[in-house]
């Protein structure tokens, strides 16, 4: 499926709505996910299952500012499923692993935070943080492009 039918597939159910480009909220959602990063990293060695969550938000927020970016966002109840089927469309083959990754991720996360008897293995938080680095970078140069001025702080 195209991005263009994928786009009037999820606006027709409900799971995408049209909201104008924000550059300002899409700068606090780069700037939150670059956060993250840096405190996903500094929780590893005391709680994986933490870290990895963290990471998992990171990319969370930079899909966000993608879709803000091209002007959507995305609505009803699976709100973090439409980011990871949008990022999945802007990305495009090339990335295919990578948002099979966030996925993956965005699922463990799920069970990890509902189910108490779920552990997360540091090699497991470590790999979700690596994903998530090389995601929100991706993200800032997709951003960059179409506003060569932004800069991210974190």
């Amino acid at each position: 499926m195209s991005y263009e039918k994928f786009i009037h597939e999820f606006l027709g159910k409900g799971l995408l709505k049209k909201q104008k480009t924000n550059f300002r909220a899409i700068q606090k959602l780069m700037t939150r996910a670059h956060r993250d990063l840096k405190t996903a990293k500094a929780n590893l060695s005391i709680d994986e299952g933490i870290a990895y969550t963290i990471a998992y938000l990171a990319m969370l927020r930079a899909g966000r500012a993608v879709m803000l970016l091209r002007g959507f966002r995305p609505a009803n109840g699976y709100q973090h499923k439409t980011v990871v089927e949008f990022m999945g469309y802007v990305l495009g083959k090339e990335f295919k692993a990578m948002v099979e990754r966030f996925d993956k991720m965005r699922k463990k996360r799920n069970v990890f935070t509902y189910d108490v008897s779920i552990s997360i293995s540091k090699v497991e938080a470590n790999n979700a943080l690596n994903t998530a680095v090389r995601f929100v970078y991706l993200t800032d140069d997709i951003i960059k492009k179409q506003n060569p001025q932004t800069e991210f702080k974190s």
